[in-house]
């Protein structure tokens, strides 16, 4: 195959090169076009262009791969834990058992926040959507640690800041669904491992010892190890983009979850449960949504069954949905809108439409059950996706600040007015008189 990909312009041939991943991805290197061409491209949405080269995430849409730093995700949410992922993700190699001891110990040891982080939570309304409050804490802690938006920041120092985010971010999420509730504040305890941690800052109260139910646990670590990275997504796009003008890992961060937020994005889970507690208002009737999936004139749409990247099966959902049934079996909760959700993934999975289509349950669908099931309120689905998703984050923005990456500046096709005259405020006729001279315009 020849090293150049040739493309004509007005008789004109030009050479670009092409450039092919370790993976055997192969991409046109348009970084001279506009140079050399005059022509920028045109790709709404970002679809087909690789806007970095990155060394942490492969996936590959058709065959249901996806790796982290080489290894399967079926591997890693088997065997390994959540801040083994954490570490693989951010430094590029899982940790030998000292490594992962004084990761474990220096995030352990920091995930007190500032007392001064109760007055921001005073400020919000008690209904404030917890990524709301998220998107604010995060980008607060540069204030805290203002060290951390110095642009000559030093490796020790990224460092530090990436411990402390990892080490609070728990704390800050389990702190805004207690506030939500009117609940007081748990502190952090140390004696428990990170997944633990969270579920103790999450749902224990002062009247009663809580009990860690290991099968949860183990739930809730793949699922955040599932959720870890995605390789170039929106809010991963948006983590680079802003961490690309040297803001610091804080900011970048708040801006992900900002993205994240999004229903288009990080939203899916909680739209699956949506969807089944609309089933289950109108009467639970599953083979009549399926139905409706099917009618390309309705508007209903199936959530959380097929998904934009995986042309096959989702390697995710393959992976949580043994946890989750392991889950539903272990807690025995009767809830009917989990009823529905059994009765449609069995349905779609056997409906030829379905499968034929390979429109299968993905990791979204999965994870709106299982955080149903523990007592999750809806509100907080997402904010489970951003802790799950955060070491991914600060990967990225690492990698992207260790290459030196350029700011990002995008080029855009300008489609509004040519050149025009100014008017001064006085001679400028009312909307009506605008409007009856273009007509007498047009009738000329």
């Amino acid at each position: 195959m020849s090293n150049f990909a040739e493309l004509t312009i007005d008789g004109k041939t030009y050479k670009l090169p092409v450039y092919e991943g370790s993976e055997g991805e192969k991409s046109v290197d348009i970084t001279k076009l506009r140079a050399q061409t005059g022509l920028v491209t045109l790709d709404s949405g970002f679809k087909n262009t690789g806007a970095t080269t990155s060394g942490i995430t492969f996936l590959n849409g058709e065959a249901g791969v996806l790796r982290y730093r080489g290894y399967a995700i079926e591997d890693l949410a088997e065997h390994a834990s959540f801040l083994e992922v954490a570490y693989l993700l951010i430094y590029g190699n899982l940790p030998n058992p000292e490594e992962l001891n004084h990761f474990t110990s220096e995030i352990t040891r920091r995930t007190l926040v500032n007392e001064g982080v109760k007055k921001i939570f005073a400020g919000f309304p008690v209904n404030a959507h917890p990524m709301g409050v998220m998107a604010s804490l995060a980008s607060s802690l540069a204030s805290f640690y203002p060290e951390s938006i110095d642009p000559h920041r030093t490796p020790d120092l990224v460092n530090l800041t990436i411990i402390r985010l990892l080490a609070k971010f728990p704390t800050l999420a389990a702190w805004s669904y207690k506030n939500s509730n009117g609940h007081p504040v748990n502190y952090p305890r140390n004696k428990l491992n990170y997944v633990q941690n969270f579920m103790q800052m999450m749902f224990a109260l002062p009247t009663y010892e809580y009990e860690i139910d290991p099968d949860v646990e183990e739930a809730l670590n793949k699922l955040l190890i599932l959720h870890a990275d995605h390789e170039q997504n929106c809010s991963t796009s948006a983590v680079r983009l802003v961490g690309s003008s040297q803001a610091s890992l804080y900011s970048s961060v708040s801006a992900g979850i900002s993205a994240l937020w999004g229903p288009l994005h990080g939203g899916a889970n909680q739209q699956v449960i949506e969807m089944l507690d609309k089933i289950h208002q109108d009467g639970g009737d599953v083979k009549k949504y399926i139905e409706k999936a099917k009618d390309k004139n309705d508007t209903f749409r199936l959530m959380g069954f097929g998904h934009r990247v995986y042309k096959n099966f989702d390697p995710r959902a393959r992976i949580i949905k043994k946890s989750c049934d392991k889950v539903l079996n272990k807690l025995g909760i009767k809830d009917p809108t989990l009823e529905i959700a059994k009765k449609l993934e069995e349905t779609a999975l056997n409906d030829d439409y379905f499968v034929e289509r390979k429109l299968y349950p993905n990791v979204d669908f999965y994870s709106g059950i299982i955080y149903r099931a523990l007592g999750f309120p809806i509100d907080m689905f997402t904010v489970m996706f951003t802790l799950g998703r955060l070491p991914g984050w600060i990967a990225q923005w690492k990698e992207m600040r260790e290459a030196q990456q350029p700011i990002s500046r995008p080029r855009q096709i300008y489609t509004g007015s040519t050149a025009r005259d100014f008017v001064k405020l006085e001679d400028r006729g009312s909307a009506t008189d605008l409007i009856n001279i273009a007509r007498i315009k047009r009738r000329k």
